[in-house]
């Protein structure tokens, strides 16, 4: 049996609630389900910032998963911060709309994006996205 690995000692939380990692993100990341698409995002955007590439899949609708995703390779982006603009939630799909600043070698950008979500068995999701020029 293989073990869980640990979450990361973090703190404050990498997407900018304003709280510990323990108390925000790490609960999800350990294997709690999100109680709504925004936390969903909230803690997904944390699993970028911190490399946790199997809970990105995991979160990840199988439909529009892609076959691999790799957190780890060159280039990746410094998050640098995120700003939730708006949730909306009915029944089981949802949609949050944020933009998360980071770099790139140096170089400074801005992603704006409306989310999807669907709750499946008591867990949300992340189906797909629309990015904002």
């Amino acid at each position: 049996m293989s073990k869980k690995p640990r979450t990361p000692l973090v703190t404050p939380c990498p997407c900018d609630s304003g709280l510990d990692y323990r108390q925000c993100c790490a609960p999800f990341h350990d294997g709690q389900p999100a109680p709504t698409p925004q936390a969903l995002m909230r803690s997904r955007y944390s699993a970028y910032t911190l490399g946790l590439t199997p809970y990105l899949m995991d979160t990840w609708a199988p439909e529009t998963c892609p076959p691999d995703l790799d957190a780890h390779t060159a280039p990746q982006p410094k998050w640098l911060g995120l700003e939730v603009k708006e949730e909306t939630q009915t029944g089981d799909t949802g949609t949050v709309r944020f933009i998360a600043r980071g770099k790139i070698g140096g170089r400074a950008f801005r992603l704006e994006e409306l989310s999807r979500f669907v709750r499946r068995e008591g867990r949300w999701l992340y189906v797909d996205g629309d990015i904002s020029e």
